[in-house]
């Protein structure tokens, strides 16, 4: 890391532009030295340094998966059409994802690999631009998978009207709706933070940082985004989707039930009359529909299942922010605060990575567009 004079770097804010970056500056921090112990203590400089090489590793592991799989998927979708309203939301959500895992790479290639080279603190730079797209990003992604969610219930609960309801049309503003809503995590970054210029010794010259706003109104408007866009837009997320996801689990095992039921009845009347074998012709054929819905349902549950656990961490991360005041990058925890964000970051990014298994195992027309983008001719799958 860079070191810069203390003329350069004294500054009234918490967050001075030092060129040692954040993962030292809690350290230098004038602070009690009971709580320093403490700190030190239950995050030691080794286990800090060998639980951020393995977890970096494992990130980017995932995040190259991630832009693989999402990149498969979006061309996948752009073949099958957007004709499907779920077509549009999924092609969203990949692009999504697919932006995640490019930030992150981006964040931390610019850290570990160019900072010799560049005339800039790579990590407090890194972190604010890089930090602050996956920030916005991953939002989107928790209130697209809300909407995906919530667009399955208004399928059981109003299905002669969720045509009309839910169009591509619809679907597509609704999709630019949410990105204009979580941007505002990204903007008030740059809003609230400068570039400043600081001196290296060990370059013996001027490169750019990072530091805060002074200002009473910018560190005012700080902490309402972060509260608003920071905790109550993904908590809030979180809480639809979970919701949406009980309700759907709940209609599927009733479906189940239902079905079993009315095949129970079937084999009592195979015998019956020619009217009745219509009839039951008839409700065959509503039989194969709603098992064409119940697939997608099922597709749904599963892709919300797997945003929950993975989504829980940035739960549990976003609530010790907002309840500990130390507890974020810059602060005394630092330490801890960047090994707890690292674990976020790939949960998120396995989130991303695994959908296109589940799109591959349980949707016939993706398993077709696949194999065929892929080129590996395979016979016609039969349901």
């Amino acid at each position: 890391m860079y070191h810069s004079s203390e003329e350069e770097t004294t500054h009234s804010s918490p967050v001075r532009p030092t060129t040692e970056g954040p993962f030292q500056t809690w350290a230098n921090q004038s602070i009690d030295p009971s709580v320093q112990s403490l700190a030190a203590g239950f995050l030691s400089e080794d286990v800090f340094n060998m639980m951020m090489m393995i977890l970096v590793f494992v990130l980017q592991v995932s995040n190259i998966t991630a832009m693989i799989s999402n990149s498969l998927n979006i061309a996948v979708f752009v073949r099958l059409g957007f004709a499907e309203p779920s077509n549009i939301s999924l092609t969203a959500l990949a692009i999504c994802d697919l932006v995640c895992g490019i930030s992150l790479i981006y964040m931390w290639f610019l850290i570990y690999l160019w900072e010799p080279f560049l005339p800039f603190n790579a990590l407090n730079v890194s972190i604010l631009t890089g930090g602050g797209l996956w920030s916005f990003v991953s939002r989107t992604c928790a209130w697209i998978t809300a909407f995906i969610s919530f667009e399955r219930c208004l399928c059981i609960l109003v299905p002669l009207k969720v045509k009309t309801l839910i169009t591509p049309r619809t679907t597509l503003t609704a999709m630019l709706i949410i990105a204009a809503l979580t941007v505002c995590p990204f903007l008030f970054s740059f809003f609230n933070y400068n570039f400043v210029w600081v001196y290296s010794l060990e370059l013996n010259a001027t490169i750019l940082d990072v530091a805060p706003n002074d200002n009473e109104y910018s560190i005012l408007i700080a902490k309402i985004v972060f509260v608003i866009c920071g905790v109550i837009q993904p908590i809030l997320a979180f809480f639809i989707v979970a919701v949406c996801t009980v309700f759907l689990v709940v209609q599927l095992k009733r479906v189940s039930q239902w079905r079993t039921s009315v095949t129970s009845a079937k084999s009592q009347w195979e015998d019956n009359s020619a009217e009745n074998h219509t009839s039951n012709n008839a409700s065959a054929t509503q039989n194969r529909i709603s098992q064409k819905e119940e697939r997608l349902v099922r597709l749904v549950v599963v892709i919300a299942v797997i945003f929950i656990a993975c989504f829980i961490p940035t739960c549990a991360l976003l609530f010790c922010s907002a309840v500990f005041d130390e507890f974020f990058v810059f602060g005394i925890y630092g330490r801890t605060f960047l090994v707890c964000s690292l674990v976020t970051f790939l949960g998120q990014s396995v989130s991303g990575s695994v959908n296109i298994i589940v799109y591959y195992t349980m949707a016939s027309k993706f398993r077709s567009g696949l194999r065929e983008l892929l080129r590996l001719d395979p016979e016609e799958e039969k349901k």
